[in-house]
């Protein structure tokens, strides 16, 4: 693997935690409360954003080979691993310190 994976695989591990970090959406508006939904949106599109990125490396090295439904599905799965530490830390130790 090249620096330009590594570097795309780093930067999905960060966008797959991030929603569960701020309780601002997109780290922008205050929220009073950001809820589960929220937290879905702002991961639906760091993983856009993530796919987005690794097209645009793939296009950049060649090119670009088309997927099936299999990969991208696949991928989401993948992501939503990655995003787990930032989910317990966001539902099951920031909980348990409010107690």
């Amino acid at each position: 693997m090249t620096a330009p994976m590594y570097t795309l695989i780093a930067l999905a591990l960060i966008l797959a935690n991030l929603p569960f970090l701020s309780t601002r959406l997109f780290g922008v508006k205050a929220l009073p409360r950001k809820h589960a939904g929220h937290h879905l949106l702002e991961l639906a599109a760091a993983f856009a954003l993530t796919g987005a990125l690794a097209r645009l490396l793939e296009s950049r090295a060649g090119s670009v080979h088309s997927q099936g439904w299999e990969f991208y599905a696949v991928c989401a799965c993948l992501f939503l691993v990655a995003a787990f530490p930032g989910f317990v830390w966001r539902y099951f130790w920031q909980e348990r310190d409010k107690q």
